[in-house]
């Protein structure tokens, strides 16, 4: 699965606030083994809110955590966005939804806190632990939530504890850091399968040039064979290396 964050929020871009969603969500899915795909973060335009979800919705495995915007005051836009996304624009009341809106506000829930309860059509709820105003998903793999993170973070848990507790398709990943430049490994880098990722970072220790270089596959025997080409290519060179991170990966 490919996982996609969309944090809306024009108070996060102009400075007004400090996000708080990309973390919270990114450690739960490494403690998974799951990993982020891409992260979003925009201003609440409900059209190019459009266009970010259309654009995660062609990636077949995508799974979208979005925050923010399901409110009741007029620049809460995600609820009719989901809609228009991924439900042809038909959206219905939720009586459960709404249920739990009366039950928290009682005659306060009218006119406008009722709302929150028109969602996309076939919405399934996600609980709020603070004030019951749930959140809600799609297709079991869109997720909207509030944008406050002592609401959206239980729902983040709830959400992937119940559809994607474990990847269960660990990589297992080799680093090592060698005393030379990028440049001088770049044919060994070129040479590499495609079931190989790379992670290739220059690093400077006063005048001495390092590269940390790290390999990661879910094929761990082509993992040690191709690691280890890079390390007799280095001995063969005399150039000096330090092996770190010799373990299986959950990321």
């Amino acid at each position: 699965m490919n996982f996609y964050s969309v944090i809306i929020g024009t108070e996060l871009l102009n400075g007004r606030r400090k996000d708080a969603h990309f973390s919270f969500l990114n450690e739960q899915l490494l403690k998974r083994g799951w990993n982020h795909k891409a992260s979003f973060v925009i201003d609440d335009d409900p059209n190019f809110m459009y266009d970010i979800f259309k654009l995660i919705q062609v990636d077949e495995n995508s799974v979208m955590f979005c925050f923010g915007g399901i409110g009741s005051t007029p620049d809460d836009y995600t609820r009719k966005v989901a809609a228009r996304a991924f439900t042809n624009g038909q959206m219905q009341f939720h009586k459960e939804a709404q249920t739990l809106i009366k039950n928290q506000f009682k005659d306060e829930a009218y006119p406008h806190r009722i709302n929150m309860a028109h969602l996309p059509i076939g919405a399934k709820l996600l609980k709020n632990v603070v004030n019951n105003v749930p959140g809600f998903y799609l297709e079991n793999r869109f997720f909207f939530t509030p944008g406050f993170p002592s609401m959206s973070q239980a729902m983040i848990e709830e959400a992937l504890e119940k559809h994607y507790p474990k990847n269960n398709y660990i990589k297992s990943r080799l680093t090592l850091t060698a005393q030379c430049s990028e440049n001088d490994l770049i044919p060994l880098m070129q040479n590499l399968p495609k079931t190989i990722e790379l992670s290739s970072l220059p690093k400077i220790v006063g005048t001495q040039r390092n590269v940390v270089l790290s390999l990661s596959s879910y094929d761990e025997k082509l993992l040690h064979k191709e690691f280890n080409k890079i390390i007799q290519h280095l001995i063969s060179e005399k150039i000096e290396y330090k092996l770190t991170d010799l373990f299986k990966l959950v990321n």
